[in-house]
C-alpha cells in the first residue's frame, strides 16, 4: 500500500505530465525535425523527470527544467544521427579510388588553415563543404540557428581565403578533406 505522500507525489507528477507532455513532444519535434521521435523523446524526458521528481518540483521553474531535459535529449539524438551518417559515408567511401599524385602540400595547408579557425566556424565549414550537409542539418548538428550557420560559414570561408590566399576555397576545402585519407594512407 502506498502512503498518502506517495499518492500526492504521484498525482502531482501525473498532473504535470498531462499539462506539459504535448508541449514537450512539440519541442522535441521542432528541435529534431523528426515527428516520430518526438513522442519518444518527450516520454524519455518525463521518465527522467519522474526519477528526479523531488528535485524537479522543488525547482523555481519545473517546466523550464523539463524543456532543458528535452533539449539535451534532442541534442544527443542529433549528434548520434550525425555520427551515424559519418560512419555510413566512411563505409561507402572505402571503395577503391585512387588519386594520381595527390596534392599533399595543399591538403596540409587546408588542414592547417582549418585548425586556425575558431571551433564554430571550422565546424560550419567542414559540415557544409566536406560533408555536404544542408544549412538546416548543420544547424541541427551544432545546436545553433540556420542564420548562425550561414554567417559562421561565410566568415570561416572568408578567413580561409585570407589564410590560403586563393579563389575557389570551397573546392579546395572539399578536395583537401576528401583526399586527406588518401594522402595519409594511399587509398580511401
Amino acid at each position: 500500500m502506498g502512503t498518502v505522500a506517495d499518492d500526492d507525489t504521484s498525482a502531482e507528477f501525473h498532473a504535470f505530465f498531462e499539462r506539459h507532455y504535448a508541449e514537450l513532444a512539440r519541442l522535441a519535434h521542432l528541435l529534431t525535425g523528426e515527428p516520430d521521435a518526438a513522442d519518444d523523446l518527450a516520454a524519455d524526458a518525463l521518465l527522467a523527470l519522474w526519477h528526479r521528481w523531488d528535485r524537479v518540483r522543488a525547482a523555481d521553474h519545473p517546466v523550464a527544467y523539463a524543456r532543458g531535459v528535452v533539449a539535451n535529449l534532442a541534442r544527443t539524438r542529433i549528434r548520434t544521427a550525425v555520427r551515424e551518417r559519418s560512419r555510413i559515408a566512411l563505409f561507402w567511401a572505402q571503395r577503391e579510388e585512387r588519386t594520381e599524385n595527390p596534392d599533399v602540400a595543399g591538403v596540409v595547408d587546408v588542414q592547417e588553415a582549418l585548425r586556425r579557425l575558431p571551433f564554430r566556424k571550422r565546424a560550419c565549414v567542414v559540415l557544409r563543404h566536406a560533408f555536404d550537409l544542408s544549412e538546416k542539418d548543420t544547424a541541427l548538428a551544432l545546436g545553433v540557428s540556420v542564420g548562425t550557420v550561414k554567417s559562421q560559414t561565410s566568415k570561416g570561408m572568408a578567413e580561409l581565403q585570407r589564410l590560403l590566399g586563393a579563389k575557389g576555397v570551397p573546392k579546395q576545402v572539399h578536395a583537401a578533406i576528401a583526399r586527406s585519407g588518401e594522402a595519409a594512407g594511399g587509398t580511401r
